[in-house]
């Protein structure tokens, strides 16, 4: 299992005038139902709010899981062979309806799961895209949709 200490992890939700995060412990993780825990219990939530959790693996991969509703997840993976070996990103492959190739092919940085699960928020599936393909940091990535969203000052106090 890859060391966790290349990981963060933090999850926002949405308060009248702006955003309130919390860091997220997922290292015990094991499967997508413990992500939703993590988040429900660190944020204290009643089950109608919106919650974005955003996850990135220092020079490797970053997921977005968006909490709305009770409603079923969506998620977004900027990586899909990013499950290799990682237990905790074959979760978000998983949520993200990829199957991990156990024999990696080359074909560079490939996004998986739901494109337009920030587009009313403000971020177009295709910014999205145009992000995750760029050669930046999962970190910078994360800070760029954070500032568009208008969370940017409490992702930078979490980290």
């Amino acid at each position: 299992m890859p060391s966790r200490s290349n990981l963060f992890s933090a999850a926002f939700v949405k308060i009248d005038g702006g955003w309130n995060g919390a860091e997220v412990d997922l290292s015990s993780a094991e499967i997508a139902d413990d992500l939703g825990d993590a988040v429900q219990e660190v944020l204290g939530l009643e089950g109608d709010e919106l919650v974005l959790l955003c996850v990135e693996v220092e020079d490797e991969w970053f997921a977005i899981v968006r909490y709305e509703n009770d409603l079923d997840l969506r998620v977004f993976l900027s990586d899909a062979q990013s499950g290799q070996g990682d237990p905790l990103a074959e979760i978000f492959a998983d949520l993200a309806g990829v199957a991990v190739d156990k024999e990696p092919a080359d074909l560079g940085v490939r996004p998986a799961g739901d494109f337009d699960l920030l587009a009313d928020l403000g971020v177009s599936s295709e910014e999205l895209l145009e992000l995750s393909m760029e050669e930046g940091l999962p970190a910078d990535v994360l800070s760029v949709i954070a500032e568009r969203l208008s969370f940017a000052d409490e992702l930078d106090r979490l980290r």
